[in-house]
């Protein structure tokens, strides 16, 4: 691993095996860029450049939206801040902006951790650590484990924002399939109200290709796999595919297909979750944490060149 310090997302990882590399960033612990055999498969941006729409990050104590970042502990509202001011929502947890500590590093792996500190509207003490590894073939895959050090149960959920993209083929050529069958609705917010079966705009079971499609949704009912993952992907027309899998931790994935991702005509993200918006309130997916233990999840980008 070699290591660099660059402003505003710190210092840079770089990690290399199997013909894969990939660069990781002190701040938020997010994936910069990730290339296979010289084909880029992550959206990235340059590296004095501020991180557009959340790109590569991973986030904890949630993955999502908190409405009004409020919500009851014990009987006793819970203030967060507000970080999504135009729906008035705490949003993508509490290390978003904080730079992690290097635990551990190789030439093909990298682990950094970072504390969550209690605070006002999240009275915890909790540890996130994130590895991204190259395996051989130089897919990568990254762990996420939030640890809660506190004196009494805590709430959890995890969440990232990868974009991927395949070299230079257009993103709105590339055909996307989400195997999920039930839809999160929301209102005007993004706050979840009820969970229905796919409306035929948000069924991507068959394949969608990306330009016909501008949304910005949360899915559940993935189906697992015989090797215990969730997989999620994207083709190009000449046979060639990236993917994004997940193991069972991660129930819940959200769908973004953005005009604004800086520089990029179209980006897409596919953002696998351990609970959707709102858990806080609504419990849906949310884990509760004894002291010590451990909510422990794994994802990753493969691609077939």
């Amino acid at each position: 691993m070699s290591a660099t310090t660059a402003a505003p997302t710190g210092r840079q990882f770089t990690i290399r095996f199997g013909g894969g590399e990939a660069v990781i960033t002190e701040v938020a612990a997010g994936l910069r860029s990730y290339r296979r055999d010289g084909i880029d498969l992550a959206q990235s941006f340059a590296v004095d450049e501020p991180r557009p729409l959340g790109s590569g990050m991973v986030f904890a104590p949630w993955g999502n939206r908190i409405r009004d970042g409020r919500w009851d502990l014990d009987g006793e509202t819970q203030q967060l801040d507000i970080t999504e001011v135009p729906r008035n929502n705490a949003i993508h947890g509490l290390l978003r902006n904080t730079g992690y500590r290097l635990a551990s590093s190789g030439d093909s792996a990298v682990c950094l951790a970072a504390d969550i500190f209690p605070q006002h509207g999240f009275p915890f003490r909790m540890v996130h650590t994130v590895t991204y590894a190259l395996d051989a073939d130089g897919g990568l895959s990254v762990t996420q484990d939030l640890a809660n050090h506190s004196e009494r149960s805590a709430p959890a959920a995890l969440g990232a924002h990868p974009y991927l993209r395949l070299g230079e083929v257009p993103i709105a050529d590339l055909v996307l399939t989400v195997n999920a069958d039930t839809q999160l609705v929301t209102d005007d917010r993004m706050i979840p109200v009820s969970a229905v079966p796919v409306s035929a705009e948000h069924d991507f079971r068959t394949g969608r290709r990306v330009g016909d499609v501008r949304v910005d949704v949360g899915l559940t009912g993935l189906e697992l796999h015989d090797d215990g993952v969730h997989r999620h992907r994207l083709d190009a027309p000449d046979g060639r595919g990236v993917g994004i899998w997940a193991d069972a931790a991660f129930g819940y994935v959200q769908v973004f297909v953005t005009e604004k991702y800086t520089g990029q005509p179209l980006a897409v993200a596919i953002e696998p979750m351990t609970a959707p918006a709102n858990a806080f309130n609504s419990g849906d997916g949310l884990s509760w944490l004894a002291p010590n233990e451990h909510l422990i999840g794994r994802w990753g980008i493969e691609s077939w060149l």
